[in-house]
């Protein structure tokens, strides 16, 4: 029988640089409260944001995942006629088809690479970092154009108590390429679908017979239930996370979680004992939760503001609808 040849790890990766768009319009909690009723101070203490950001007509999806493509290309130096690869992870798309990634990967002039969209909620950007790191490994591509990207405002129902507050838009990139050292640990992921009314859509686009329900579907979230989970699965993951790269936690510069609520953060961190040593992103505060581009924001934050050095170890850990999550130690850029 003829076996089918395939290729060994041929090299390491790492992530050569980040780009994000945010968009122009903050949104303070006191217009939240306007519209739903809820305390401002209230909402800051149940999530710790103070504002998020909304984006404009004119900020759609695949502009604001290429305006951050844009960016991180610029930074890594590498001409979009280089990607092999671009990988877009978001939940937001109006369309079924065609896929976001090929919208950009045509508007960034990638005319050569692959392009697909990864689905995986809040978790998808590390989802997609972890195949953008085999793809690069395992010589498929040279490098890997990786976006999160959400206009969660589209899915939303401003006057909901329980989601209103929270969700935001915007956009976050990183260019994974080849690298002498390794760069991005084994992933960890997981999928819990006992757990799936935690976060959802109110409805389906459709019965199955093509009608469509009176009211747009929208995002549904019972806030306890997931943070129930989260605190209970999280610890166990990241600390697997940094068995599998041969990290202690006391040796990471950078904490970067997905930003859904400054009380998971909080907890997570006390559980793995960081120190002031450790920065940890809270980009939630002014950015408000942007689901899959939550990561490469506060990723960017973290770098610019200077509280996290280039080259700097950094766990990073998604987590979401489904309810899922997916993590792995990386080298910052």
């Amino acid at each position: 029988m003829t076996a089918i040849q395939d290729t060994q790890v041929l090299r390491h990766s790492r992530i050569l640089s980040v780009g994000v768009h945010r968009p122009r319009r903050s949104v303070p909690n006191s217009e939240i409260a306007g519209r739903t009723g809820l305390d401002p101070d209230w909402i800051e203490r149940r999530s710790g944001i103070r504002s998020r950001r909304y984006a404009g007509p004119e900020e759609t999806l695949p502009a604001m995942a290429t305006a951050a493509a844009e960016k991180a290309l610029a930074a890594a130096g590498i001409g979009a006629d280089q990607l092999g690869t671009v990988i877009v992870a978001t939940i937001t798309s109006m369309e079924q088809m065609p896929a976001v990634a090929v919208e950009v990967a045509h508007r960034l002039g990638a005319a050569r690479a692959a392009a697909f969209d990864v689905s995986a909620a809040c978790a998808g950007f590390c989802h997609a970092v972890a195949l953008a790191s085999d793809l690069v490994r395992l010589g498929r591509s040279e490098y890997v154009l990786v976006i999160g990207a959400e206009r969660m405002t589209d899915i939303l129902d401003h006057q909901d108590r329980d989601t209103a507050f929270l969700f935001a838009d915007g956009a976050g990139a990183v260019v994974v390429g080849p690298s002498d050292e390794p760069g991005v640990g084994p992933v960890v992921w997981r999928a819990d679908g006992t757990r799936n009314a935690a976060l959802k859509m109110t409805a389906p686009w459709h019965d199955g017979t093509g009608l469509r329900p009176d009211d747009r579907p929208a995002i549904t979230m019972s806030g306890w239930k997931v943070y129930r989970w989260a605190t209970e699965e999280l610890v166990p993951a990241a600390t697997r996370m940094l068995e599998l790269a041969g990290v202690t936690a006391d040796q990471l510069d950078a904490f970067i979680p997905h930003q859904a609520n400054m009380l998971i953060t909080d907890h997570v961190v006390g559980e793995l004992g960081l120190t002031e040593r450790t920065a940890v992103a809270r980009d939630i505060v002014t950015s408000g939760n942007s689901s899959a581009a939550s990561i490469p924001l506060a990723m960017e934050e973290l770098l610019s503001s200077g509280r996290a050095p280039s080259g700097g170890l950094a766990l990073l850990i998604g987590f979401g609808a489904g309810l899922v999550y997916a993590g792995q130690v990386v080298r910052l850029p």
